[in-house]
């Protein structure tokens, strides 16, 4: 990183906050701050929903996982097109007809304020946890960016001389991070995450096209040459029709698997859900998840295709470059698409690129910022009010919890730089089966279940069962969903079945 490409990260960072400001002129409701007044036209809200859905995880790990094995994550994108259809067709109608504020408000509505707020804590708990931990994995890009400017070195020894300069860089790095997305989040409200994805999405669209045709250019037989190599090497298989539910990527898990996950995560997680209804009307937010899952499959296809070009270009023409990116005799995956940029790419495109990452990881960290902020509001404070306080307290309430939830992500990347890669995974496991249980307590909702103790014994044994798969199984994380709403769904029927059976008063019979 020289001068030029900090030049290009500095310039998006300003514009990033630039959008905020500009956003937060005319807010003066909740409605507006939160939902963008309902008036977003539906590309603008597609565009968000695919920046949210692609984090820094998305875009450095897709290429290593296709230099290690082939195109089988596509699979995955199946199950995430035939999930849309189903909450287009069940879900989005449901929030519009009821003009809720947060997903969890239909869990009130069917069990009571109990169950709401037991389905939006664990919304809240989980995704600011994670997201906390996609901070630090987005600072660990700047630090090691940051680590090649002296100055930035020695500033980190003056600031922070009780820790070595590469944990000093770090934390700089995650406090730069969190406190603009969380200011321009504060600023702006709904309005500004919906325009800032839409920039971090063409910022790191451009990035990767761009780094993929300067790929191809390095590899001397060109685009014929990957797929000559790529495919006498295994790397272009798209499908496996192996029936195992311990093993990742199959047909069956993607498809099955990757559907139920999206019913959890784009039906029933307020992280989206916030989207739907900052559209003008239903129809118009389902046109804009549908045709959001044409693009994130054209985007996987992109990364994939970048790891796969990658394989051809370090194996045949640079195997050297892959020796520092082994540790133990294991080659980090994760580490090859970002080693190359830092290496290979010219100045300024080198800067874009950075850029790009941590576009995918603001994209992400706003909306759940402000998702965050919504459901403290909506699922937390207003119900329990005493008196009706004027709108303008809500809109200074709303704005607060953006601030405590940016802290707590902060402090959470915080508490992450002493732990290592191992327990982060097992973190950002959590969602794999909370989602699940969400989505059974959704479905006996909708099922026209209404005792609150349907739902709480539907949780608490859908949650042990969980976590016994978890711990005491092989099964793959692409059918969590699927056992924790299954398991879910069938306890919580039982429950309420057992209920309506009269106990006979045996002390009238004579």
């Amino acid at each position: 990183m020289n001068e030029f490409d900090f030049a290009v990260l500095l310039a998006y960072l300003g514009a990033t906050v630039w959008l905020g400001l500009a956003s937060s002129s005319g807010q003066s409701t909740i409605k507006e701050y939160l939902t963008s007044g309902r008036q977003a036209p539906w590309p603008l809200v597609m565009a968000s929903i695919v920046a949210t859905e692609t984090s820094t995880v998305t875009l450095i790990s897709l290429p290593g996982f296709a230099f290690g094995n082939n195109l089988t994550f596509i699979q995955l994108a199946l199950g995430y097109l035939v999930g849309r259809v189903i909450v287009t067709i069940y879900f989005i109608p449901l929030y519009f007809s009821r003009k809720h504020l947060t997903a969890y408000q239909f869990i009130t509505k069917s069990f009571g304020p109990g169950v709401g707020r037991l389905t939006a804590a664990i919304f809240l708990a989980t995704r600011n946890l994670t997201d906390g931990f996609r901070l630090f994995a987005a600072g660990l890009v700047l630090g090691s960016a940051l680590a090649t400017l002296p100055a930035a070195i020695t500033t980190a020894t003056i600031f922070l001389p009780w820790v070595e300069p590469e944990t000093g860089l770090l934390i700089i790095a995650v406090l730069l991070l969190g406190l603009v997305t969380t200011g321009y989040t504060y600023l702006g409200g709904m309005t500004a995450v919906l325009w800032t994805d839409l920039m971090q999405l063409i910022v790191y669209t451009c990035g990767s096209v761009t780094a993929a045709f300067f790929l191809v250019d390095l590899i001397p037989g060109g685009w014929n040459e990957v797929v000559a190599t790529a495919s006498d090497n295994g790397k272009l298989q798209i499908f496996d029709f192996t029936w195992d539910i311990q093993l990742s990527y199959t047909f069956w898990s993607g498809l099955i698997g990757g559907t139920c996950l999206t019913i959890a995560t784009h039906g029933t997680d307020q992280l989206m859900v916030q989207r739907y209804l900052c559209s003008r009307s239903a129809r118009d937010a389902g046109k804009a998840l549908l045709w959001s899952g044409a693009i994130v499959m054209t985007q996987f296809l992109l990364f994939l295709a970048i790891g796969v070009m990658l394989y051809v270009y370090h194996t045949q023409y640079n195997p050297e470059g892959l020796v520092p990116l082994s540790v133990n005799g294991s080659l980090q995956l994760d580490r090859i698409f970002p080693t190359f940029v830092v290496t290979q790419l010219p100045s300024g495109l080198r800067g874009l690129m950075v850029a790009s990452i941590f576009a995918s990881a603001m994209s992400t960290l706003s909306s759940s910022l402000n998702s965050s902020a919504s459901s403290s509001l909506a699922d937390f404070h207003l119900p329990y009010a005493k008196r009706r306080p004027p709108t303008s307290h809500h809109l200074i309430f709303a704005r607060r919890a953006t601030i405590i939830w940016g802290l707590i992500q902060i402090l959470v990347a915080f508490v992450a730089i002493n732990f290592s890669s191992v327990v982060v995974n097992e973190v950002l496991g959590i969602a794999s089966f909370t989602n699940g249980l969400i989505l059974g307590i959704f479905l006996l909702g909708i099922g026209g279940y209404r005792r609150h103790s349907t739902a709480y014994t539907g949780a608490i044994v859908g949650a042990n069962v969980m976590l016994a798969v978890r711990l005491l199984t092989t099964i793959s994380w692409q059918w969590y969903v699927l056992i924790g709403a299954s398991v879910t769904l069938a306890t919580g029927c039982l429950t309420d079945r057992l209920s309506n059976k009269r106990i006979p008063n045996l002390g009238n019979v004579h």
